[in-house]
């Protein structure tokens, strides 16, 4: 690593938990810039949540319980560890 990345390093580790936060945000969205709008993205989520809760009112899904969901996540990571 380069001396500047060091030096970077170094001053991080003196900086309070909110601005070691802030500065891990400033670095993540310089790699993957934000360039959603973020009332595009609640209303696309409105919509999604509109489109999911129609499916269940109208018989098209069944909704799985919560307690079943992870039940079978712990089953899968069991049988994927082993």
């Amino acid at each position: 690593m380069s001396v500047e990345f060091e030096a970077l390093k170094e001053q991080e580790a003196k900086l309070s938990t909110e601005e070691r936060a802030e500065l891990a945000r400033f670095l993540i969205e310089s790699l993957d810039p934000v360039t959603d709008n973020v009332e595009d993205v609640e209303r696309a989520w409105r919509l999604e949540i509109e489109r999911r809760v129609g499916e269940i009112d109208r018989g098209e899904v069944e909704p799985i319980p919560g307690d079943e969901v992870f039940a079978r996540v712990r089953r899968r990571l069991e049988y994927h560890s082993h």
